[in-house]
């Protein structure tokens, strides 16, 4: 498998092993949500390129209808805005965003 193919499947098993803890196993409680980021985030490198901040932030605007229950949908955005959050802290914040913007090649 790519490294895309195994990252897609390594966040659908997480997904699957984080919510199969209570009686719904097709959502995550918020219980579990923070139990899964704080299992799975761990190394150095990683915790030093995404800020508590982020993180607090991607958890807080999950849960739209304020129902306790995160679904896969809900989780992927999760991961697309960790993700999101570890390019800018890694590249800086506003660089290289579009052509003709100051955007030079490395």
């Amino acid at each position: 498998m790519s490294k895309l193919e195994k990252a897609i499947v390594a966040i659908v098993e997480v997904f699957e092993e984080y919510a199969g803890t209570d009686e719904q196993k097709t959502q995550l409680s918020n219980a579990e949500l923070g139990q899964l980021i704080k299992a799975q985030i761990t190394s150095p490198e990683f915790k030093d390129k995404v800020d508590p901040d982020n993180i607090k932030e991607v958890m807080e605007e999950l849960d739209k209808n304020h129902d306790g229950e995160v679904n896969f949908r809900e989780f992927s955005q999760c991961i697309a805005g960790l993700a999101k959050a570890y390019y800018t802290k890694k590249h800086g914040k506003d660089k290289c965003r579009g052509k003709g913007r100051g955007c030079q090649d490395k």
